[in-house]
């Protein structure tokens, strides 16, 4: 069905026959009038008795004098979902488009196959409870996406009167072990999904001559994630102070036209970040700064050297190009990482996973978890906390080893810390550990870094960040 053709205006004003034979059972019609003119007739039959007949009747009269008659009762889950997320959700301007991919698969692999065939006005709270109970038995994060994709779509439909009533309504998720977890801050041990210092140490260096090395550095040294990597440009660097301002993020973008966007540059269009939290400006580790200097010097050679031919430099300012400029895709990388990591013989993690390794060295170091939390883009500190349990847990028999390391390279009196007295308020002591960013990265010269007793790393659970 092709709800874009249904007719979804408010009725002006309607008329309800009494109750007559319909087909050989007893029914009523409904004629709705519409501001043009134009009318619509709506059949209810099938009813043995008059008295079932009159009763329905009654009620009918009820919805149709309070504006919440559903005209259209043959939509269908599966036709009505898809309409939703094209017409309704796409068009939204702060829908992003990881959201999209997200609730698209949610709706066609997981909702769909289980409701699909159900008409709205025949959905009930014990069809929402079964899909819960299935999704939450099999999956981790699909249940988190399938309840903001039922309710808001169900709230929708009843606003434009397609239900009565939104049935998932006071329906709420089935506890998972994950939940029960949460509330102790147990944590998960899994040393295939983040690497060790000693295990980033063999990365970065192996990654020198890779044309990935400086998304490997912005991943593992300072936990950006993939499109913020590809998003980065030296206008966001202040060379003086040595900071980042991360604000954009490459990516596809929802509400431009696919055919007025050369095939190679889809994935490559500048959209908002992830989140409001995930602006932020960042301190850039010593290593990574020296590498980025490296890196404009290349750029600008390759700047001069460019400039006739079939292909010429665009001088767009991306760190991560291409040696004409060009901005790469959130694809590019795959290969060359895949080939990376064969070369080490390290286990291989997802790319993403290097963001997670990130916060695992952050926390193994003691570092507070608020500080983790913002440096990394996140909302809510407690996502951190969630994410990778109990640092206690984590850092138990290892601050002495670490604490020398630390004691190292961030001396108590330094620029770094006076400034971080700054920004948490004089007030209360800052203990040198809180402070984030410099303390696995700075002095890494042909990366070597100070030799740190290797720790396990710790799992994680879903890419939610």
């Amino acid at each position: 069905m092709d709800l874009t053709k249904l007719d979804l205006r408010p009725y002006r004003e309607y008329k309800i026959s009494d109750v007559m034979k319909i087909k050989g059972k007893l029914g009523f019609r409904v004629t709705l009038v519409y501001d043009d003119g134009t009318e619509k007739e709506c059949q209810h039959s099938g009813f043995s008795s008059k008295s079932t007949a009159t009763k329905n009747r009654n009620r009918i009269i009820a919805q149709l004098e309070n504006g919440i008659y559903v005209a259209h009762r043959d939509v269908k889950i599966k036709d009505f979902l898809p309409y939703w997320l094209e017409h309704v959700m796409r068009a939204r301007g702060d829908f992003k488009a990881n959201s999209y991919d997200a609730y698209k698969n949610c709706i066609y692999r997981h909702i769909i196959p289980r409701l699909g065939n159900i008409k709205l006005i025949e959905v009930n709270p014990g069809h929402i409870q079964k899909v819960y109970k299935e999704l939450c038995e099999n999956y981790k994060s699909i249940p988190r996406i399938a309840k903001p994709v039922l309710n808001t779509s169900f709230t929708y439909a009843v606003s434009i009167r397609l239900m009565e009533m939104n049935p998932c309504e006071n329906v709420n998720l089935p506890r998972q072990d994950d939940d029960k977890k949460r509330e102790y801050h147990t944590i998960h041990v899994n040393k295939a999904q983040t690497y060790s210092l000693e295990q980033v140490k063999i990365l970065i260096k192996a990654a020198k001559d890779t044309r990935i090395y400086m998304q490997i550095l912005f991943a593992v040294l300072m936990g950006l994630r993939k499109g913020e990597i590809n998003g980065l440009k030296y206008s966001d660097i202040d060379f003086e102070h040595r900071t980042l301002k991360i604000q954009r993020q490459l990516g596809k973008d929802l509400y431009k036209d696919d055919t007025e966007i050369p095939v190679n540059t889809k994935t490559k269009q500048e959209i908002t970040l992830k989140t409001w939290s995930s602006e932020r400006e960042i301190d850039i580790p010593d290593y990574v700064f020296e590498e980025i200097l490296k890196e404009r010097e290349k750029y600008e050679r390759n700047k001069r050297r460019r400039q006739q031919g079939v292909w010429t430099f665009q001088d767009l300012g991306y760190i991560c190009c291409s040696s004409y400029g060009r901005p790469r895709s959130s694809d590019y990388h795959y290969t060359h990482y895949k080939e990376l990591i064969k070369k080490t013989g390290l286990p291989y993690i997802r790319f993403h996973d290097l963001r997670h390794t990130y916060a695992t060295l952050l926390l193994k170091n003691e570092i507070n978890q608020k500080a983790i939390a913002e440096v990394m883009g996140h909302s809510k500190s407690i996502i951190t906390v969630d994410t990778y349990g109990d640092t206690r847990r984590i850092i138990e028999g290892g601050v002495e080893v670490i604490q020398d390391f630390i004691d190292e390279v961030h001396p108590y009196g330094s620029l770094d810390v006076r400034m971080l007295k700054e920004m948490f308020g004089m007030e209360r002591e800052v203990r040198i550990e809180e402070y984030t960013l410099k303390s696995i990265a700075v002095k890494m010269e042909d990366v070597e870094i100070p030799a740190l007793e290797e720790m396990n790393c710790i799992g994680t659970q879903d890419e939610i960040y």
